[in-house]
């Protein structure tokens, strides 16, 4: 990786422990040298599976460990698989042996199982969903205790655009958009700990896009897509775009960020709004009783509806 970016160095994380899930390539990886280029000693975290989930080899994260000592960084790998609720313990047990300490998680480990709802199976649900989500579930379990016996953290999970822009990945959606549920979660619970909580949704270019076949899929099943929305996603720049942010929400500049949402990558960065109740229409049902369908097909048109919209998440051309 000759033409590979190289941060340049700093010191906003000297004397913090990393660990990066999933880093022997891709987003990951590009976390993990910029976090290592600000002066973080960082684990290394990749089982080395394929883009499915199958396979396993040591020299992804191998590759990028060596890359960041050659560049004058502090790196270990770790092999394990964030999926294993064990094995995402001996992760954070690698940085305690390793560093004695952690200071900051990125849960960035994923698979992808390509697929529209009624071709995939449970088992490829249960696998994405159990590395996306219940990888970041098992990760942050066995880290979040540790955080809050030191009173210090910086949790930083991988979101997606998938979690409020449906585009025929029903297990990759659901699952991004239950770590965006649980990123709220923890970072209302963990606010007087000194551990912040975010998010990160990326856009950059990585093999999971390079070899998708998804829009062939959507093609043969006569969904359509827009093609300027196409040509965009093949089109991204690399991860490093997105690597930034990542180390920004690391630092103690960040200390007061928690419980946000944010896209960054491809020279954009941007904020999700929380999930706000936009219209209501209100009954008191002490002394007029309970609404009636009637009621509410007659209502819910000219109040709620009243924009037209009745699934405004789905984009129309």
């Amino acid at each position: 990786m000759a033409d590979e970016y190289i941060p340049p160095r700093g010191n906003r994380l000297a004397g913090k422990v990393a660990i990066v899930t999933g880093s022997g390539r891709g987003i990951g990886r590009a976390h993990a040298i910029a976090l290592a280029a600000e002066g973080a000693r960082v684990v290394v975290n990749d089982p080395g599976v394929e883009r499915t989930g199958a396979g396993g080899d040591n020299s992804p994260a191998d590759d990028t460990v060596a890359f960041i000592r050659e560049n004058g960084g502090e790196a270990v790998a770790n092999y394990n698989s964030v999926a294993d609720y064990a094995e995402a313990g001996e992760i954070v047990r690698t940085a305690l042996d390793t560093y004695g300490r952690l200071d900051v998680l990125v849960n960035n480990a994923g698979i992808m199982r390509e697929g529209l709802f009624h071709e995939i199976s449970a088992d490829d649900f249960a696998a994405v969903v159990g590395t996306h989500l219940k990888g970041t579930f098992n990760t942050c379990h066995h880290a979040v205790p540790l955080m809050m016996e030191q009173r210090s953290g910086r949790i930083i999970n991988t979101a997606s655009s998938q979690w409020r822009n449906p585009e025929g990945r029903a297990a990759y959606g659901a699952a991004k958009g239950g770590i965006v549920s649980l990123t709220w979660d923890l970072a209302f619970e963990l606010r007087y700990h000194n551990i912040t909580v975010n998010a990160v949704a990326p856009m950059a270019m990585t093999r999971g896009i390079a070899a998708s076949r998804h829009d062939e899929l959507l093609e043969a099943a006569g969904i359509s897509m827009k093609k300027a929305a196409d040509e965009s996603t093949r089109n991204r720049p690399g991860p490093e775009h997105v690597s930034p942010m990542v180390v920004w929400l690391a630092s103690d500049a960040a200390s007061h960020v928690t419980g946000c949402v944010f896209r960054a990558g491809s020279g954009k960065f941007g904020f999700y709004a929380h999930p706000t109740e936009m219209r209501t229409i209100n009954k008191d049902w002490r002394s007029k009783g309970k609404w009636t369908v009637e009621e509410v097909g007659r209502l819910l048109p000219s109040s709620l509806l009243f924009d037209g919209s009745t699934a405004p998440f789905i984009p129309v051309d």
